[in-house]
């Protein structure tokens, strides 16, 4: 008698583990689905870091034609700052201006008045 009832509980706890068993494959099923589960975002996640890694890729690239582009211009620009400190310099060499002497006389033309101009007036 005591070996039925230990079948019968050994055949209720197997059933209770198939039952169980069953319960979480279809959690895990659910789980997994690529359209509405947690695959589906996990999928997503990783479309969207390749994404990501394209873009700095990108960027990366970009930056390094700019750096270079930019120390370019700052050699060109430390060139023409010297060569305007040398000129500054040469300027302190000139003759102060005589001011006692006679102004440059400048003459001013105006030019002839256009045909529309004329009408308009």
């Amino acid at each position: 008698m005591i070996t039925l009832i230990a079948d019968v509980l050994m055949a209720a706890g197997a059933i209770g583990a198939g039952i169980y068993c069953l319960v979480l494959s279809r959690r895990l099923s659910r789980f997994t689905d690529l359209e509405g589960g947690m695959g589906g975002a996990v999928a997503v996640l990783s479309v969207q870091v390749d994404d990501l890694t394209k873009a700095l890729a990108e960027a990366r690239k970009a930056s390094t034609g700019s750096v270079s582009q930019l120390t370019e211009l700052t050699a060109r620009a430390e060139d023409t700052a010297a060569r305007l400190e040398i000129l500054l310099a040469s300027m302190h060499d000139l003759p102060e201006p005589d001011e006692s002497g006679p102004r440059p006389k400048v003459t001013r033309r105006r030019r002839p008045a256009r045909s529309e101009e004329r009408e308009a007036a």
